[in-house]
């Protein structure tokens, strides 16, 4: 394989490992699927990728998550058995597209897109991590993989490497 594939293969799985530890750790929710294709778009794309639209895009996916689940699916969730056609299949579907929509509107408006955010919104408006408290946790491990990211980086750049992909 070449070294490159290996590289950010290993470092894309490092940060999920890191907060896969901390979930672990603290029995909460500081891994969820949005994680993954942030972490391997960091170490892609670590110019594109900024604190401002990582941290930024991921923001909006949890404040139009909430917003959007609270509105009009509290109390469902898209893992649950719904009959066809049943209304609470019908709110859930709504909350999901408005997260989307609501989400999408906040980063392009403030120029924080981050494609990844969108499926945060949707584990949120889906409710998958419906509640304030797990948006908080959602926010701490965007913080937290973002900050592994800028140290790996920065401790690449102080041993005279590029300190990017």
């Amino acid at each position: 394989m070449e070294q490159r594939v290996v590289r950010i293969s290993l470092e894309a799985g490092a940060y999920i490992v890191l907060l896969g530890l901390i979930a672990w750790a603290t029995g909460h929710p500081f891994i969820f699927p949005s994680l993954g294709p942030t972490a391997v778009a960091l170490t892609l794309h670590p110019k594109e990728n900024t604190a401002r639209t990582v941290l930024g895009g991921h923001l909006w996916g949890v404040v139009c998550g909430l917003l959007a689940y609270h509105a009009l699916a509290s109390g469902l969730t898209i893992t649950t058995i719904h009959a066809s056609l049943s209304a609470s299949s019908l709110w859930l579907a709504a909350s999901g597209a408005l997260s989307v929509m609501l989400t999408t509107v906040g980063m392009l408006m403030t120029r924080t897109v981050h494609s990844p955010a969108c499926a945060t919104t949707l584990i949120i408006s889906l409710g998958l991590l419906p509640s304030f408290p797990e948006g908080g946790i959602i926010m701490m491990a965007v913080i937290i993989l973002y900050g592994a990211h800028s140290a790996l980086r920065w401790t690449g750049r102080a041993q005279g490497g590029s300190g990017v992909a």
